[in-house]
């Protein structure tokens, strides 16, 4: 079957589509965040002021921060300040928003990223083992795990994790990124403990900060097994009932070519798609594993500025999370092209 190939021409018109979809998603996803931010029953002059500011103090902040203004004034006022790179200032923490960001998002994404390799290294192959042997005891295994994946609370499995691993047996790290005594030994440079330790020649940093991201991204890691093992399962018994996986079979092709050079074949560009979700899920929603683990992450942060009202600090976090799932649509659909070149008729 031949392939059609686009012109310079038809390449520019697809991606000025594609770029107009990510900004009018983006900007959609800032507006029902700020209008949604303005209406929740919290108080952001209040956490600032405090509650026995007097009235003239409170009229004041609320002054300086726009709120008597119009909505749209206001976010009209916020969109001018972002296309200039001011996120504003956090509320939790004085700082600029795009500060605080640049330096709890390393440890959230040091922290996904082990957890992703742990997940879909493992359930991507106990998925293929699930549907190669359906109904069978492996098949059996593989659906309770994922079923005690889904079903278990990622915080109860990070208690009882601590308590096992690292109050009873002593075989992992405990809370935080090192222990209290290398803390601040190595000087930062990308924010990824084991890459900054990597860089300052530091072997003892290195291998207590791996001590400490094993226990965490292997929860985590279990977590997202859970899902990716059911739907690699799910997509490999679809392609193991079509004619050529039996036409495969009957030319006298082994199991393995059957199941690895045939059938998997055809599942990778919907296993992109499943992994890069799966990542991106990991990148925002680790909050219980951040709070169990005392991991001074990405989530920490956003569900402390969504209690106290943090508006900058919340819009901020939103924005980097779909600036996220966006990027990680695109890589897939960049890895489409390598793995099925139909995709670029």
């Amino acid at each position: 079957m031949s392939v059609a190939i686009l012109s310079p021409a038809s390449r520019t018109r697809r991606f000025s589509k594609r770029l107009t979809q990510v900004l009018v998603t983006l900007f959609g996803l800032l507006l029902l965040t700020f209008f949604i931010g303005r209406v929740m029953p919290v108080d952001p002059v209040l956490a600032i002021v405090g509650p026995d500011a007097d009235h003239s103090t409170y009229q004041q902040v609320y002054h300086q921060l726009g709120f008597d203004q119009s909505l749209l004034t206001q976010f009209g006022i916020y969109l001018n300040n972002l296309l200039h790179g001011d996120l504003g200032n956090a509320l939790l923490t004085g700082k600029p928003v795009t500060d605080d960001i640049l330096r709890v998002f390393p440890a959230t994404l040091e922290l996904a990223t082990m957890a992703i390799v742990v997940g879909a290294g493992l359930g991507i192959p106990l998925g293929v083992l699930a549907a190669a042997r359906r109904n069978s005891l492996s098949d059996y295994v593989v659906r309770i795990i994922s079923l005690a994946g889904y079903s278990t609370p990622i915080f109860w499995v990070g208690m009882m994790g601590l308590l096992l691993f690292y109050a009873w047996l002593g075989w992992v790290g405990g809370a935080g990124r090192l222990d209290l005594g290398l803390d601040g030994i190595v000087p930062r440079r990308t924010g990824l403990m084991t890459v900054d330790a990597l860089l300052a020649g530091n072997s003892a940093v290195f291998w207590n900060a791996i001590n400490h991201l094993v226990l965490p991204a292997s929860l985590l890691g279990f977590h997202s097994l859970a899902y990716i093992s059911r739907m690699t399962r799910s997509f490999m018994l679809a392609q193991l009932s079509q004619e050529f996986i039996i036409t495969a079979r009957v030319k006298g092709l082994t199991e393995r070519q059957v199941i690895w050079n045939h059938a998997f074949r055809n599942i990778l560009v919907q296993l992109l798609t499943v992994v890069a979700l799966a990542y991106g899920s990991l990148l925002e929603g680790a909050v219980l594993i951040e709070t169990v683990f005392s991991w001074p992450g990405f989530g920490s942060y956003l569900t402390g500025s969504l209690l106290l009202g943090d508006m900058n600090a919340v819009m901020g976090c939103v924005l980097l999370v779909g600036v996220i799932f966006v990027m990680l649509n695109l890589l897939s659909d960049m890895l489409y092209q390598l793995f099925d070149p139909r995709t670029k008729s």
